[in-house]
Order: structure tokens, then C-alpha cells, then sequence
């Protein structure tokens, strides 16, 4: 049999690379929270993170990245076999070893040659680190506690590894196993050929043989499973505790009753993995579920059609046609959500990011700040969750730097030296809220306000309320420093914010009190694919506007609006006046002799009210967003568009658009 089988790994890698993005999280996350007082299972995890992505980096062939984990790894061996201390520095050390090692699997992924010069740096000041702890380490005679003593005693374990025939076609080979197996400890090996078949039943794809292998040294079960998790599921593996000689009697009594459970794990040390092991995951690509999300989409649609077809032939009163529709519109709901659910993810995949950037830069600017966390597990879908991580970075960034004081100044304010950022996640409606509050020292409007004329954002006779200086912040450019930093200055943070948001069809606002601190509340749908809308008409047309821009909608009369400057309208709303938009004249749609504007339907864009002219409401409505961009092309104040019940195709209002093309209107 030719063992120098030419497997192409390559398919293999985005797995790996997925993998190793988790696995840095992980070592991320623990190192951040590691102190001399955490527990020992804390260096174990980040221990464990780093061996698996050694590993991986091993078997297909990224030999530079397992390298540099190699190095990292035997610092956090050091430090969980108490020679090296957690010491702030060299927690600084890994943390900037995860970075580099990040930039590695990037490059890797991209084709792209590494830094080979960070590189090398950072790899002779772990071998120093490493080195150090080693001359530290105590004297073999040096007295040690009955746990120090048994954590460091020689272990011998049994491995009977027996691959399934169809191993090779998963991109593994077991010699790589076997290797990594050897850097382990002294590793004695038996060839098992019991399943070898005659020579011309062979099939040179498949792997016949098992190998019964006797592994000495100072190793935890824990590092065996690592070396054989890439196999899991593709192999039958036991693994065995030699020294433990009444459990290894005791299981030979009990193999032949044990025959028909070779699943049971009866005794700790055992371990055994089959092909028929259940799994609770599987991964797939994010194009099928997009493509299974627009099939559901497009089920709903020809559901709502057939319920109008139905109505409008007056077959709607047959009760068993009646029935059978009610009990399809229920199945279909039910897919739709089933569906939907496969996209949605919790929000602390972009919570992650947040402690290292609020650690990086309390380090920087010489400040102490707690950073908390509630409601993490509130899931919403992949897209707008992978669109919302460089908002939710750029508001706790001017938190950590414009909000929380030094520390003699929070002493002198009387607060304390140490400030505090509360993130939260939670559902309201059909939309989830995400705040960011800080303790700070708030925001100053007036340096705001000056700073907005100074740019002529707004007219120095203009009056404005405390909330709309506020928002002025998420104005393009806008920034109240005196001076660029690395941190911040170039007043571009705030304005991503705002435009991620708008562009998910959210929005985002500030409230903030002087000496008391700032909160900063995003609302978002929980989907960009369907939409909680409100129908309306303009004219003989039907639109769409998001429930979660609508204030109010009320009846006026021409009368009650108001013509300024021989252009602009405006409605007395509340205690401040409003500009009205007439539908029919921003999208040029003749109006019918008969048809009389009735309704004021008030939309918030981004802090700003802002009155839409109707001659109708028709309903509220669960829709279907489907992209004019990809079929048609972009059209200002026009979000997408959906397919109503009646086969009609109905556009779906952009307020942020609207608001944009409003301005350029008055202006012309």
C-alpha cells in the first residue's frame, strides 16, 4: 500500500481558518481576564486554544503559524506549572503574540507574505521569557506540595487508534498524529494489521491499519484528545491510564459485557469515537442558508398572492378552503421563522472585540475603566450583526477616550478612580437594542454647538434643544478635539456609526448629562430580510415605511400646514416645527382629482422629525425586502422593494434617503 497518498488539503482550509478565528477569541478573552488570583483552568483553556491551533497548523501545512504557537505555548506551560508567574508583562507579551498570530492566519488565508521582522521580534522575546522561567524553575530536591507533585509525576497511557478506511478522504493522515504524539513524551508503537485485507482486495485510498502505542511523560489526557480531535468521529480511539491497574483489570472483566455499548464510557480515561457519534453541529456555508432564506421568501409571497386570489374570486367563505389556507399561512410563518433562525447569532460575537480594545486603550491613556456586559445571548441575523461591529468599536472607543476621566479627576468630581462602560442587548418588539453608557463626564453641548457653526453645520440664530446638539456629533467630520491622536480627532468614528445604521434601516441616538455620563441606544430590526412595515397610499400607488422610523400618524388638513419662504412647508408639531414632505412631488406621481391628503405620517431620521404627506393607510404588513440595486438600480429614498398579496410590487421608504433628497429639493 502506497502511505504517500497525495491528498489536496486546500479544501480543508477555510475549516481550519474558521477554527483558528474561535480559537484566538478564546486565548484572547482568557488572557484578558487572567490575574495572579484567576484559576488554573483559565491557563488551561487559553493552553488548550493554542495546542489546537498548533495543531491544525501542522497538519495542513501552515508550518510558520504553528512555529509561532509553539512558542506561546510553552510560556503558558510555564505559567500553568507555576514556574512563571502571571505577571502583567507577560500577559501584555501574549496579547500582543494573538495579535501578531491573527495577522498570521489572515495572511495565510489571503496568500499574502507575513511580517517576517514582528515576527521574529516577537518570537525571541517569548524564547527570553521562556528561558527566564526556566533558570526560576525550583531544584528537583526542592520540596513541593502533594498537588505540585502529582501535576508533575510521569504518566504512562495506552492509545489504541484505529482509523476508519475512509480517513485519508477527510485530509488527515495519521503519521501527523503520530508525530505530534512523539513531542508529547516517549511514544513506543505497535502496528495493528488485523484489518488488512489480501493484496488484491486493497484499495491504495483506503487506510487498513490501527496502531496500539504505550506514551510516557508528563501528560494530561487533555493533550492526547487535542492531538486526535482533527480525527473525531473518523476513527475508534481508547485511551488509557497503564498505572491504573484495578480499573484496567476491572475493564477486561467487563469488555465482553461491554461489547454491544462500544459508545459507554464506564471509567475516567476511557474514551471512545465513532463514525455513528452523534453531533449537535454542522457547518455550512453561508450561501446555502442565503439561498434558503430567499426560497422561504419567495414561499411567502405566492402564499399572500393565493389568499388574495382567493378573497378577490370570493372563495375565501369555502370553510375547508378557508381552513387549509389559514393552516398553510401557518406552516409558512412557521418555516420562515425556522429558517430565519438559522442566521440569527448571539450579539456577543461583536461584543468580543470590545474588552481588548477598552484594555489597549485604558493602557494608552492612563485611565482605569470596568467594562460590563449584559444580555449577550440576544441573537440577531449574521448581517447585521457582522455590520454592527465597527459602530459598537467606535462608540466605546469615545467612551474610553472623550467620556471617562483620569483618575484624579473622577477623585476630584468625587467619583471613583475607576470608570465603568455598561454594554446591553435586548429584544423590544420585532427590533433589538443595543446601549453603551459610560459614567463619564458627558457631553458638552455647548462646545458641540459652537463647534457646529464654527463648521457651518447649522445657523448661529438657530435654536436648538439639548438633544438635537447631541446628535450634531454623527455629523460627517465632526469632532470636537483640539488635537489628532491615534485615538481619535479625525471625526470619523461617529459618522461610520451613523451610516452603518441607517444602512441596516436603524438608527441611533445620544443622551447624555453633564458630570453624570453619556448613553448611546441603537435600534435595529432583528432581520434585513423581512420588514415590519406600514402601508400607505400616495396617490394610486402603495409604500412601505418602517415601523420603527414611524412616530405617529396623524389626520391634519392643508390648512394646518404652513408654506415658508415661498418653498418649504411646515406643520406645527408637538412644540417644534416639523418639515413636510409631499409624496407625490418627491417621486413625481400624478395625483388624482379626487383624492384629498388626509394624513401626516412622522418619521424620526437620526434624531430629526420629519412629516410624510399621505392620501392613505392601508395596514401594517410583514414583507419581503427584495434589492432594487441588484435587479434595477438605486433609487433615492427607496430602501428595496416587496410583492404585496394582490401581485402588486410595492417600494419600501428609505427616511434617511428621503431626508438626504428632501435637503437637495429645498436647496434647488
Amino acid at each position: 500500500m502506497d502511505s504517500d497518498i497525495n491528498i489536496d488539503m486546500s479544501q480543508f482550509h477555510e475549516v481550519f481558518f474558521e477554527e483558528c478565528a474561535e480559537g484566538i477569541e478564546i486565548m484572547e478573552t482568557g488572557l484578558l481576564n487572567l490575574t495572579d488570583q484567576s484559576d488554573s483552568e483559565v491557563i488551561n483553556t487559553i493552553f488548550r486554544a493554542a495546542h489546537s491551533i498548533k495543531g491544525g497548523g501542522g497538519t495542513f501545512g501552515f508550518a510558520e503559524v504553528s512555529d509561532f504557537t509553539h512558542g506561546m505555548e510553552t510560556i503558558l506551560d510555564e505559567m500553568r506549572n507555576a514556574r512563571l508567574g502571571v505577571a502583567p508583562e507577560v500577559v501584555q507579551l501574549l496579547l500582543t503574540a494573538v495579535d501578531c498570530l491573527r495577522e498570521m492566519v489572515q495572511c495565510c488565508k489571503l496568500g499574502e507574505p507575513f511580517n517576517e521582522e514582528v515576527i521574529s521580534d516577537l518570537k525571541s522575546k517569548m524564547n527570553e521569557c521562556a528561558q527566564h522561567a526556566e533558570q526560576g524553575a525550583p531544584k528537583q530536591d526542592t520540596v513541593v506540595s502533594d498537588s505540585a507533585a502529582e501535576d508533575t509525576s510521569i504518566t504512562t497511557w495506552h492509545i489504541s487508534f484505529n482509523p476508519h478506511e475512509n480517513l485519508f478522504f477527510t485530509g488527515n493522515d495519521p503519521f501527523r498524529l503520530i508525530k505530534e504524539l512523539h513531542t508529547l513524551g516517549e511514544l513506543n508503537i505497535d502496528v495493528n494489521s488485523e484489518r488488512l485485507p489480501d493484496f488484491s482486495e486493497m484499495d491504495a485510498q483506503n487506510c487498513y491499519l490501527g496502531w496500539d502505542m504505550e506514551l510516557r511523560g508528563n501528560i494530561l489526557e487533555e493533550q492526547i484528545d487535542e492531538v486526535f480531535a482533527w480525527v473525531e468521529g473518523y476513527c475508534e480511539l481508547e485511551i488509557r491510564n497503564a498505572e491504573d491497574r484495578r480499573k484496567e483489570e476491572y475493564d477486561r472483566r467487563e469488555q465482553d459485557r461491554r461489547a454491544d455499548e462500544p459508545e459507554a464510557r464506564r471509567r475516567k480515561g476511557d474514551k471512545s469515537v465513532s463514525l455513528s457519534q452523534e453531533s449537535t453541529s454542522i457547518r455550512v456555508g453561508i450561501d446555502k442558508v442565503d439561498g434558503l432564506v430567499n426560497l422561504v421568501g419567495e414561499l411567502v409571497i405566492t402564499q399572500s398572492i393565493l389568499s388574495q386570489v382567493c378573497i378577490d374570486l370570493g372563495l375565501d367563505q369555502a370553510e375547508r378552503l378557508s381552513d387549509s389556507l389559514a393552516q398553510l399561512e401557518r406552516n409558512t410563518r412557521d418555516l420562515q421563522e425556522q429558517t430565519m433562525s438559522i442566521r440569527m447569532l448571539p450579539v456577543d460575537f461583536a461584543f468580543q472585540r470590545l474588552p481588548r480594545i477598552v484594555h489597549d486603550l485604558s493602557r494608552t491613556l492612563g485611565k482605569k475603566i470596568d467594562l460590563k456586559f449584559s444580555g449577550e445571548t440576544t441573537e440577531l441575523d449574521k448581517t447585521v450583526l457582522e455590520k454592527i461591529g465597527d459602530p459598537l468599536m467606535h462608540l466605546v472607543r469615545n467612551a474610553v477616550d472623550h467620556g471617562i476621566e483620569a483618575p484624579a479627576q473622577r477623585i476630584a468630581s468625587g467619583k471613583s478612580e475607576t470608570g465603568l462602560i455598561n454594554i446591553s442587548a435586548y429584544h423590544q418588539g420585532g427590533n433589538i437594542i443595543i446601549e453603551i453608557s459610560d459614567d463619564g463626564a458627558g457631553l458638552n453641548t455647548e462646545k458641540i454647538l459652537n463647534k457646529a457653526i464654527e463648521r457651518g453645520l447649522v445657523d448661529s440664530a438657530e435654536e436648538l434643544t439639548d438633544a438635537q446638539v447631541q446628535n450634531l456629533i454623527f455629523s460627517a467630520g465632526f469632532s470636537t478635539a483640539e488635537q489628532i491622536t491615534d485615538v481619535s480627532g479625525r471625526g470619523v468614528g461617529m459618522d461610520v456609526v451613523k451610516r452603518n445604521m441607517t444602512d441596516l434601516g436603524g438608527m441611533v441616538d445620544v443622551a447624555s448629562r453633564p458630570g453624570k455620563g453619556s448613553k448611546f441606544t441603537i435600534r435595529l430590526p432583528l432581520t434585513v430580510a423581512i420588514l415590519e412595515g406600514q402601508m400607505v397610499r400616495v396617490a394610486n400607488q402603495i409604500f412601505i415605511i418602517p415601523l420603527l422610523s414611524i412616530i405617529e400618524s396623524i389626520q391634519i388638513s392643508s390648512e394646518q400646514i404652513n408654506v415658508v419662504a415661498g418653498a418649504s412647508e411646515l406643520y406645527h408639531y408637538r412644540d417644534e416645527y416639523i418639515s413636510v414632505v409631499r409624496m407625490h412631488e418627491l417621486f413625481d406621481i400624478q395625483k388624482q382629482e379626487d383624492d384629498e391628503i388626509r394624513l401626516l405620517v412622522v418619521i424620526d431620521v437620526g434624531g430629526r422629525r420629519l412629516g410624510l404627506l399621505v392620501n392613505d393607510v392601508v395596514g401594517q404588513q410583514q414583507v419581503v425586502i427584495k434589492s432594487l440595486k441588484k435587479n434595477f438600480r438605486d433609487v433615492p429614498g427607496v430602501a428595496g422593494a416587496t410583492v404585496l398579496g394582490n401581485g402588486s410590487v410595492a417600494l419600501i421608504i428609505d427616511p434617511q434617503g428621503i431626508a438626504q433628497n428632501y435637503k437637495s429639493v429645498e436647496a434647488s
